[in-house]
């Protein structure tokens, strides 16, 4: 079973005090939300009505649903809108692949009744099945991780897809056309993936990949070196992710990137069958060394930071949830060996992670997908999770901080020059007015949850309503673009985004 962390939060009812601050989270329309057997949940705003609705991945029953939110209220349209497949799914991404202003949906089954993957193109209110027409019919695999990608940044998405029994694919976009180009580039990797990430980990400009196997299988930290991909996780310190070495009962399911020390760099946190394990990236930039080891360094502080929780975990979401300015994250723990392995919401203390987990959340049978979202646009981050056993459930939390906390947050949507959502991979950075003083960072979702990508602006909890500057930057194909927002006051962006433009 899992180890409870050592916390100084008082439980009391559903809530956890700790210090005076009190979490507490409330089921929404709960009888909507009662079917067991979720996989994979992802956010999206489909309809562009100005909030997100989600995406809901099953085990083959019921059949997939696509919930509508109009103002807060949802209703499942997935049957009206084409996406309602009774088929067994393991993943779901959004992605707005042919650049006409709207997300699209690939969602990925499980082997058995034609393509494993299967691409929907949004339409308005109801989505075309276009697989075979983009050229991504692929026949047999187990699905994991998808995510949309601009590796090339030539404007419009490419596909990664790892696969936990096959080598892992990745489809360049030509005109909404795609092919599969990972021996060329090196990802045709074969060991057994269930999560990835992808992000500028050298500041170079382009995009990196980190990859978690299961399995007993080293985990890969993939450097774009223009024309190739190389493995350098081993160089790096994070083949194993605070995992046992080559235990064949231990893995790493879900990685996440996000910076939990506001340093302005991207540290990388692993949700593990084993303990759990958090590296924080000391830097080093471009590569270098001898026959290119790259210069960057990460440090396991798994244990100093009280994440080496141990037990089987399937994911893990960064999110600040009580608008503090630091990172916060969830791990959803898994149901296997008949064992159900609970989870934990860590809430940050400064360099710890402290177990926040309230009680009504404790008490649900949750594993798989998990992932946060502000869906009623009040400011602070709610909690949707996918229960995969039968007697679970698919359930939305909402947040209920005070409504002054709730707001003291900016949501940023970054887009290119149309406009358009091709910007995953990108990060963003919040410094103190006038300074290039870090206040927070945050990557643009390029896969979270249990192999899931949204589409939904990020979500930056702050710990003053002052002014701040905005950074985006993304990295495009071998170059870095940049673009700033100066002297944005957060209470100009209420229940709505600040749109940052990276052309």
């Amino acid at each position: 079973m899992a180890l409870n962390l050592l916390s100084a939060s008082v439980v009391l009812g559903g809530a956890v005090l700790i210090g005076s601050a009190a979490l507490r989270f409330e089921p929404v329309q709960p009888e909507l939300f009662a079917a067991g057997g979720a996989f994979a949940n992802a956010w999206a705003d489909y309809d562009n009505d100005g909030d997100l609705d989600l995406f809901v991945g099953f085990g083959g029953t019921p059949a997939n649903r696509l919930y509508r939110n109009d103002d807060g209220v949802f209703s499942d349209v997935a049957a009206a809108a084409g996406v309602a497949d009774a088929r067994a799914t393991r993943a779901a991404a959004w992605g707005d692949f042919d650049r006409d202003g709207d997300p699209d949906l690939l969602v990925g089954f499980t082997p058995g009744g034609g393509s494993v993957l299967r691409l929907y193109r949004n339409e308005g209110a109801r989505f075309i099945e276009i697989t075979a027409a983009a050229g991504l019919s692929t026949d047999t695999g187990a699905v994991r991780q998808p995510s949309w990608i601009d590796l090339d940044g030539d404007g419009d998405l490419d596909l990664f897809v790892g696969f936990r029994d096959r080598a892992n694919m990745f489809f360049r976009n030509t005109g909404g056309k795609f092919a599969d180009v990972a021996p060329a580039l090196g990802l045709d990797d074969t060991r057994r993936t269930v999560g990835a990430v992808w992000f500028d980990v050298d500041d170079d400009g382009d995009l990196d990949a980190y990859v978690g196997n299961m399995d007993g299988d080293a985990n890969g930290l993939f450097r774009n070196d223009g024309d190739k991909f190389v493995d350098v996780a081993e160089a790096t310190g994070v083949a194993w992710g605070g995992r046992t070495p080559k235990d064949g009962a231990n893995g790493t399911v879900r990685p996440c990137a996000a910076d939990f020390d506001n340093d302005g760099r991207l540290d990388l946190f692993m949700a593990n069958y084993g303990k759990v394990g958090l590296f924080l990236n000391r830097g080093g930039g471009k590569p270098g060394g001898v026959q290119g080891t790259p210069a960057i360094v990460f440090e396991d502080v798994s244990a100093s930071w009280g994440a080496a929780i141990d037990g089987r975990y399937d994911t893990c979401i960064t999110g600040d949830i009580d608008n503090d300015g630091r990172l916060d994250v969830y791990v959803n723990g898994t149901v296997t060996g008949g064992i159900s392995y609970r989870d934990y919401l860590l809430r940050s203390a400064g360099a710890k992670l402290e177990d926040a987990t309230p009680e009504n959340i404790l008490a649900i049978q949750a594993s798989h997908g998990a992932q946060w979202a502000d869906f009623d646009r009040d400011g602070d981050l709610d909690l949707a999770i996918g229960g995969s056993r039968p007697d679970a459930t698919h359930s939305i939390f909402r947040n209920l901080l005070p409504t002054a906390e709730a707001q003291r947050s900016l949501a940023v949507r970054v887009v290119d020059g149309t406009g358009r959502a091709t910007r995953p991979g990108a990060m963003v950075r919040l410094f103190a007015t006038g300074t290039r003083r870090v206040l927070a960072s945050r990557l643009v979702d390029t896969g979270s949850g249990y192999s899931s990508q949204n589409d939904m602006p990020v979500h930056i909890g702050l710990a003053t309503m002052g002014a701040v500057d905005v950074e985006a930057t993304w990295p495009a194909g071998g170059k870095t673009l940049t673009a700033v927002a100066k002297n944005v006051s957060p209470r100009d962006y209420m229940r709505k985004a600040l749109t940052v433009t990276v052309k």
